[in-house]
């Protein structure tokens, strides 16, 4: 017993003394330095990766102080590292941009964080890692209690042998990152949820629950039950960004995406909440008959929207967006003229294959994409900032225009003295 208190004394010592500047008292955050890298297999961490300079970094700074004080009063160690600072830690983790996040537990590998960064889905992403891959649940009560603060989970019913069940292990570690596994007694099981023969799989979201059913998949087991887990992590109706759609992507699914506007404090005009909820009553009450084929959103972002179609679009807007060939299709109407109605028809419409497809994954469309890109990053410079633009592209054109100068200017002299010498030889005969 004592060997064991003088050895964690010990450790604790040896990680204040090289990686732990300070705690300051008003953030539970801890400030790391390069010896962080000798301690990073030492039980749960939680870094993030900054520059002081990094716009993204500052804005992230608030929510980043309330991810630690939600997770102070567990064994997750919250800190950051100031990349300017400590530049060994960019070649040692791989860094390519700010901030990055990233999750370290024991000795069992990296995790980085490519979600919203809010501090509820950075929250649950920690403590999900720091958890075993599936939990045993074998009180009701708990399972009552799941249901109240988890809103995503899989359950496995039955006993912890067999292939369904290691098959369910595996893909619990695969797919942790983004959801909580758990197993439970069939007897308990029973008790909360509706399903088959046992062992079963069910998923817990939105108040309510889905079983896992072989039979209406058209692939062996292990195929459907990993195609099943992956599309069922996500809500019926989620919000899209930058940091999630590669997730969404992963579906091989038609992505259908209402497309609208946040202002700066992530609010929407009241036209376009009534359109995002006019999609959504869709797959609410069509969801046997299109969440197989696809997945619905959202997205709050002008620019983000833009950049799927490569093209300016009104907003409010609806596209369904193929995750596999990158094709994307508009409906007929006009969206202030679109009804459940004929969104439905526009499902089965692009369902059949019986619509248009725009885009794809050609070489000239990837040039366009190219172009359309380099255009509108261009005008953002300009608009945000006319002063750097003008610098920016001001000395390479003025660069340009004095070396078009000397040209010509060198060419009329040269052209000058033929001349001169014509005349002298002319007076000369």
């Amino acid at each position: 017993m004592i060997s064991n208190i003088l050895t964690t004394t010990l450790s604790l010592g040896f990680i204040v003394s090289i990686i732990l500047l300070k705690d300051v008292q008003s953030s539970r955050v801890l400030e790391l330095s390069d010896g962080f890298i000798e301690m990073k297999n030492d039980g749960h961490w939680f870094i993030m990766f900054y520059a002081p300079w990094c716009g993204h970094c500052k804005r992230l700074e608030p929510i980043w102080r309330h991810v630690a004080q939600a997770l102070h009063h567990s064994d997750i160690r919250v800190g950051k590292i100031d990349c300017t600072r400590y530049k060994r830690v960019v070649s040692e983790f791989g860094l390519s941009g700010y901030p990055t996040i990233m999750f370290f537990r024991d000795r069992e590998g990296e995790f980085k964080f490519n979600s919203e960064r809010s501090t509820e889905e950075m929250v649950h992403f920690a403590k999900r890692l720091a958890r075993p891959p599936v939990q045993e649940v074998t009180d009701s009560k708990d399972i009552e209690m799941l249901k109240q603060t988890n809103k995503n989970f899989f359950m496995f019913i039955g006993k912890s042998v067999g292939h369904t069940w290691d098959l369910f292990y595996d893909l619990a570690k695969q797919y942790q990152a983004h959801s909580y596994f758990y197993i439970t007694p069939e007897i308990t099981g029973k008790q909360h949820f509706v399903f088959g023969e046992t062992p079963a799989v069910v998923v817990y979201k939105e108040e309510q629950h889905y079983s896992f059913n072989a039979e209406e998949w058209d692939m062996d087991f292990n195929t459907s039950l990993t195609q099943w887990i992956n599309t069922e992590r996500f809500d019926t109706f989620v919000k899209v960004t930058r940091s999630n759609i590669h997730h969404m992507l992963e579906t091989n699914k038609y992505l259908v995406l209402a497309l609208v506007e946040e202002n700066k404090i992530e609010k929407l005009p009241p036209h376009h909440s009534e359109f995002l909820q006019m999609v959504e009553s869709v797959i609410v009450k069509n969801r046997e008959r299109f969440h197989r084929n696809f997945q619905f959103g959202w997205i709050g972002s002008p620019e983000f929207a833009n950049s799927i179609t490569s093209s300016d679009l009104t907003l409010p807007s609806l596209i369904i967006y193929n995750s596999s060939t990158r094709h994307h299709h508009f409906p007929e109407e006009k969206p202030h003229e679109l009804t459940p109605e004929s969104i439905t028809l526009f499902l089965e419409a692009v369902r059949n294959q019986s619509v248009k497809a725009y885009g794809g994954s050609g070489v000239f469309i990837q040039m366009y994409r190219m172009y359309y890109e380099t255009k509108k990053s261009l005008i953002n410079i300009w608009v945000n900032n006319p002063a750097v633009a003008s610098v920016l592209f001001g000395l390479p054109i003025g660069f340009l225009l004095l070396i078009c100068y000397s040209t010509c200017c060198t060419d009329i002299m040269d052209a000058s003295d033929d001349d001169e010498d014509d005349v002298h030889h002319e007076k000369k005969e």
